[in-house]
């Protein structure tokens, strides 16, 4: 989940989504992929979130380390994140 600065552009934010859009082709550990905007009905929530399926901790962690994902990360979220939270879990 993410807080985007102040300064962040609606262009750049869907830019995220564009971007993170593409791994799904990439990388055939990922089971599902749904990424969206907060639809603003509680105060105080993230503005964004991604949720991402695997198998198992395998899949996560070559998804966690694809090279694609590490550019789109620098290049495209850290510029524009104020706050992130994640949580990985199993179900």
């Amino acid at each position: 989940m993410f807080r985007w600065t102040p300064e962040a552009t609606q262009e750049q934010k869907q830019r995220v989504a564009a971007e993170l859009s593409r791994l799904p082709a990439l990388l055939p550990v990922l089971r599902a992929y749904h990424m969206g905007a907060d639809l603003g009905v509680n105060e105080g929530n993230f503005e964004w979130a991604a949720v991402a399926d695997f198998d198992d901790l395998e899949g996560y962690l070559t998804y966690r380390d694809n090279p694609e994902h590490r550019a789109i990360i620098a290049e495209f979220i850290r510029p524009i994140i104020a706050e992130r939270a994640a949580v990985q879990y199993e179900f």
